[in-house]
């Protein structure tokens, strides 16, 4: 038996310079609408703070924004950065979305501060609090998404018993031990952290115990995709996310830059490295360059699904490009999965 590869959308929301976050979470609303109609699984958005160049800071409102728009696609979190929000309001805020949305809403959680430290300091309040009590956080949020629990002084309400399918996301091993030893599913940040993709995937499966959530391991790969036309027409729009990788390690804003015909004279040699080390999971071309190059990652790892992250400058690109990866994938058969949030 075997079945068609998974597909779902990872938006950042990203801005062009000078233009209102409106105008970004418009194109989200369009992107979203037209993802449901291809037949995307679920569509995260992520949480990023103070980076000028992304609208994604307060993830759960456009969630629930994203999820009124459409009718049938799962919306969720790629991630909400827990050490960032007490496990209570992060427990009553998507509650309440699964109240509002009943079996659409998902709540992926990841351990990065989501913005640089300062950012943090200013989230966090508590400055003596770090990622490493991420286990003791994620926990305390089952408790109050999960039945109430005989003794239980606080409650989330709405949240309490509404069993929000939870995942963990991460760039490095921690998180794909903590999702396999509490039988969570796990999403892998390929898309900018490619170099622990395998090392975190091979520990995730192989320290993977069932639990009442999942019975074997379900493993989510993101990853950057551009398809297109043609290879050249493809390779030139990945400028875009080029530009922005760049911009990233300039310490610059990142907003979305026009495509443009080369790249050499807009990097030194190790910014060149940098950043085709960042983006070297990435996967740019025609129909049948993308479709060879998801069939290698879905069988060099084993992946359940995989998570598209494309930002191109033109909104119809970024159409075009998730339009031909639903099509390629659809033609992509894998062994069959146990489906999450089904």
């Amino acid at each position: 038996m075997s079945n068609h590869l998974a597909v779902s959308v990872l938006d950042l929301v990203g801005l062009r310079a000078g233009e209102p976050a409106g105008s970004a979470i418009a194109r989200s609303v369009d992107l979203v609408r037209h993802v449901e109609q291809w037949g995307y699984k679920r569509y995260w958005l992520a949480e990023h703070h103070a980076i000028s160049g992304l609208a994604c800071s307060a993830t759960s409102v456009l969630i629930g924004h994203l999820a009124g728009a459409t009718k049938t696609i799962r919306v969720g979190s790629g991630g909400v950065m827990l050490p960032n929000h007490a496990p209570l309001v992060v427990a009553e805020q998507f509650g309440t979305l699964e109240a509002l949305y009943p079996g659409r809403i998902d709540l992926g959680l990841g351990r990065a501060p989501g913005g640089d430290f300062h950012t943090m300091r200013a989230l966090r309040r508590d400055l003596q609090q770090s990622g490493e009590d991420f286990p003791a956080l994620v926990d305390e949020l089952q408790t109050y998404l999960g039945p109430e629990k005989p003794g239980q002084v606080v409650k989330a309400i709405p949240g309490q018993g509404s069993n929000v399918p939870i995942s963990l996301l991460g760039s490095s091993d921690f998180s794909a031990r903590l999702a396999a030893i509490r039988g969570l599913p796990f999403a892998f940040a390929a898309h900018f952290a490619p170099e622990y993709l395998y090392a975190a995937t091979q520990l995730y499966r192989e320290y993977f115990r069932p639990s009442e959530k999942l019975r074997e391991p379900y493993l989510m790969l993101a990853a950057q995709v551009i398809a297109a036309e043609t290879d050249e027409a493809a390779r030139r729009l990945f400028t875009t996310p080029q530009q922005r990788f760049l911009r990233l390690i300039r310490n610059q804003p990142v907003e979305l830059l026009p495509p443009v015909d080369s790249m050499e004279r807009l990097w030194q040699d190790w910014e060149r490295a940098a950043v085709a080390n960042k983006l070297s999971a990435a996967i740019v071309g025609s129909d049948s360059t993308v479709k060879a190059g998801l069939e290698k990652m879905v069988n060099d790892t084993g992946a359940d699904e995989l998570i598209v992250v494309t930002d191109t400058y033109e909104h119809a690109d970024r159409l075009e490009s998730y339009q031909r990866v639903a099509g390629i994938a659809a033609s992509i058969n894998v062994k069959p999965a146990l489906a999450l949030g089904a």
